[in-house]
């Protein structure tokens, strides 16, 4: 008898566990779009109002504009402009030199200049192209024992010796923003066939979501 509620005690602990552990996410993702959808109905808060200051509030046409479905479609619309102007004054000479002047800004202030840095790195490395190697790749770190996944930024040579090198940005786990910036001879990277959601979803999720088979192993490096 003991044994039988032993058994029944685990089995609740075990079916709490699963349940937490399967609402645990769905709960942050729902959190996160909701806080996203709060921040896109606050861009259009103020043209709301200014749209219903001389609208008869008893009208159709105050109903239609004071609607949710109006308020995210609008909220929608500004952000999409805002990237568009943001993307096209930061593409033209003098938004490159505002630009410039925030980031001189941004590198006076410590804290700020690390969260700055950091995300441009990131957002630097999703928008590059893969000309020589794969994005996604896999890098020898902390130890030459274990692998890491790494965003490789760029390519370039030594001066002296012509030899390959490729700038990769380490994310860490499970905030992606920060990590480590590391100079790699591009022969002791390992390329991988991952897509940069792939890559991130690795990240974040600490390792549980992972493809079922990757690149890990390459040629072993000369002694």
């Amino acid at each position: 008898m003991e044994s039988e509620n032993t058994s029944f005690l685990v089995q609740v602990r075990r079916n709490m566990l699963v349940g937490l552990f399967t609402l645990i996410p769905i709960w942050l993702t729902l959190l996160l779009i909701n806080v996203i959808l709060r921040f896109i109905n606050d861009l259009a808060a103020p043209i709301i109002k200014w749209m219903t200051s001389g609208v008869n509030s008893d009208g159709n046409l105050y109903s239609i504009i004071k609607s949710p479905l109006f308020n995210t479609s609008l909220s929608v619309f500004v952000l999409l402009l805002l990237f568009y102007v943001v993307g096209w004054v930061a593409s033209r000479y003098v938004g490159q030199k505002v630009l410039t002047l925030f980031e001189q800004t941004v590198d006076r202030i410590p804290v700020a200049k690390s969260i700055y840095r950091t995300i441009k790195r990131l957002a630097d490395a999703v928008q590059s192209s893969s000309n020589d190697i794969e994005r996604v790749v896999l890098i020898e770190f902390p130890s030459r024992d274990m692998k890491t996944v790494g965003l490789v930024t760029r390519t370039f040579k030594d001066t002296t010796t012509g030899r390959e090198l490729a700038a990769v940005y380490v994310p860490t786990t499970p905030n992606p923003t920060s990590g480590y910036l590391e100079i790699v001879p591009v022969e002791y990277v390992t390329p991988t066939n991952w897509k940069m959601d792939e890559a991130m979803s690795f990240i974040i999720s600490g390792g549980a979501d992972v493809p079922k088979t990757f690149n890990y192993d390459k040629a072993p490096r000369q002694k």
